[in-house]
């Protein structure tokens, strides 16, 4: 049986125990079943597709099915302690929205994403081809990723916006990496906040 992803240990990492969680984005609802099997947390998954909602409540995961690209004008101010956006935010039309939202109804948010500067990445650029390997299985005609970024460029993102990174955990096949992280890195995992950056109102469909 396949173990949970890389990214799910280290997302847990960060988290206090019987944290209330928001998990944009949730597929199957396997990431908010790893955090409350292993750390008691409470919560909300949202899931557009609706092949994924059936395993959602197989996991015993309270999802709602919705469009994040609508905003998260159903919920309240800080109603969470963290709001996840894993492995979805390059497929997001409106990055800076999603990113103020998360902000606006969490007082932690965490992302993950799949490094576009990865070295093996640059080879295959350089080579003439869009990447194709297992962070980035799909062809160019057929991916659902239409913002691909590196951590410089997310790190530079979150500057000009006022989002302060409280922390950057790089990987690579569920290893961290510490040196050259942008190049050395396929995965990138960040936890952000900024106290001047919340948003009172939510923002129009």
């Amino acid at each position: 049986m396949k173990g949970p992803r890389a990214d799910f240990a280290v997302i847990a990492g960060r988290m206090k125990p019987g944290a209330k969680v928001l998990d944009l984005g949730c597929g199957d609802g396997s990431l908010l079943r790893y955090l409350r099997e292993s750390l008691g947390v409470r919560g909300y998954g949202i899931e557009l597709d609706d092949a994924k909602i059936p395993t959602c409540v197989k996991n015993g995961i309270n999802v709602l099915q919705m469009d994040l690209e609508s905003g998260l004008s159903g919920f309240d101010p800080e109603s969470f302690d963290y709001v996840i956006l894993s492995l979805t935010l390059q497929a997001m039309k409106n990055s800076e929205r999603i990113l103020a939202e998360m902000l606006r109804v969490g007082r932690e948010g965490i992302v993950s994403f799949p490094n576009f500067g990865y070295w093996r990445n640059r080879i295959q650029l350089a080579l003439g081809r869009m990447p194709v390997n297992d962070d980035f299985p799909h062809h160019w005609y057929d991916t659902p990723n239409i913002h691909l970024c590196t951590l410089s460029d997310f790190e530079a993102f979150c500057a000009e916006r006022g989002i302060e990174i409280l922390e950057r955990i790089a990987l690579h096949e569920g290893r961290e990496v510490s040196m050259l992280a942008n190049l050395r890195g396929s995965l990138a995992v960040y936890r952000f906040g900024s106290d001047v950056h919340r948003i009172a109102q939510p923002f129009a469909a």
